[in-house]
């Protein structure tokens, strides 16, 4: 199966679960025995046009303008106008420009399309906007496909709320439970006597990373807590405060260890697909507070707390319930249920389908 995928980021150039997900579906898939062809925008300048690597083909082409976060490349377009010789077309965010092409590429050449819904709404801009993006543009990009993956049955529903009709498949966004677990060694990037609260993700508005510091500040006063942020981003220099570190970008092999010295993982966005940071640290025995998501939470269960978006307060209760109540084993909660193994096999099944 002559395999092509278009994501405007992949990792490692960007770190990030979306485009770690592209590279490792892209990955394994070829392992399997198909071609698979990535189709990227190019960040970083150095990268060649066309690369081989970890058995597939990455395309790039340059970015003109980017609004919202949103690169625009008349290069992928280009591409995508004479790609008629590819068995099926997978797009990664119905939110990329670069996934309207394939949807109208659909049209032209009539090979199959499939999308994953790596989450509704954009951390870039405000959800009036994306919602109204949803209800035009979005909505008849979803409606190209032949079938679009959903994380969730939330998920699900909630396309189809906006009028989707295409095809959807729920197909959980796994992770490696054997990577990903309580035994094994615990980085030594974090050294501290009291509570460890980890941030992971890039410090962007839609994260809300100024409601994991508040938090961790105010647990502070009488817990001695500190919160470790992994991640990157533009708001960085707004988040100083006397009981946060930054870790900076953590290559992904290491993350396993950096999950293993927590006590707990904050994610107050307002708005999220499923969150690989959640999977990953339940799968490694860490309890998590989480945005009350209806997408999210069924998935926390009794591993974690969920708590209203931007409810700092109820963060800081949250946080207290998971360090020091009585809380489920946080990695029962995943196991046998988000294995990356039967991600790929699922989503592979349903594209051979196509």
């Amino acid at each position: 199966m002559r395999i092509l995928r278009v994501a405007q980021k992949l990792y490692p150039e960007v770190p990030g679960g979306g485009p770690y997900h592209v590279h490792a579906m892209s990955r394994d898939q070829a392992a399997m025995g198909h071609d698979v062809t990535v189709l990227t925008i190019r960040q970083d300048p150095e990268k060649p046009s066309i690369e081989q690597r970890d058995g597939y083909t990455v395309v790039r082409f340059d970015s003109l303008a980017a609004p919202l976060g949103n690169d625009i490349s008349p290069g992928v377009a280009q591409f995508l106008a004479w790609a008629s010789e590819f068995d099926v077309i997978h797009a990664h965010s119905h939110l990329y420009f670069s996934t309207n092409l394939a949807a109208l590429q659909r049209r032209v050449w009539n090979t199959p399309l499939a999308i994953t819904n790596h989450g509704l709404y954009s951390q870039n801009a405000p959800e009036w906007v994306f919602d109204l993006y949803l209800r035009t543009v979005g909505r008849w990009t979803f409606n190209r496909a032949d079938a679009i993956f959903c994380y969730t049955d939330e998920d699900r529903d909630r396309v189809q709320e906006f009028g989707v009709d295409s095809r959807i498949e729920v197909v959980h966004n796994g992770i490696d439970t054997e990577r990903f677990r309580p035994d094994g060694p615990e980085s030594d990037r974090i050294d501290h006597d009291g509570p460890v609260v980890l941030f992971v993700g890039r410090l962007v508005e839609g994260k809300r990373p100024g409601d994991a510091v508040a938090a961790v500040s105010r647990l502070a006063e009488t817990r001695n807590a500190k919160l470790y942020v992994a991640g990157e981003g533009p708001l960085r220099s707004g988040l100083v405060d006397d009981h946060v570190e930054f870790l900076g970008q953590i290559p992904y092999e290491d993350m396993p260890s950096v999950y293993r010295a927590a006590d707990a993982l904050i994610l107050p966005s307002r708005a999220e697909g499923l969150p690989r940071t959640v999977l990953e640290a339940m799968a490694s025995g860490v309890p998590v507070v989480v945005s009350d998501l209806e997408q999210v939470a069924p998935v926390v269960g009794d591993g974690g707390v969920a708590v209203p978006v931007g409810d700092v307060a109820g963060f800081v209760e949250g946080l207290e319930t998971v360090l020091y109540g009585e809380m489920a084993n946080p990695r029962t909660q995943i196991e046998g249920q988000f294995d990356w193994t039967d991600t790929v096999n699922r989503t592979t099944r349903v594209l051979e389908e196509l």
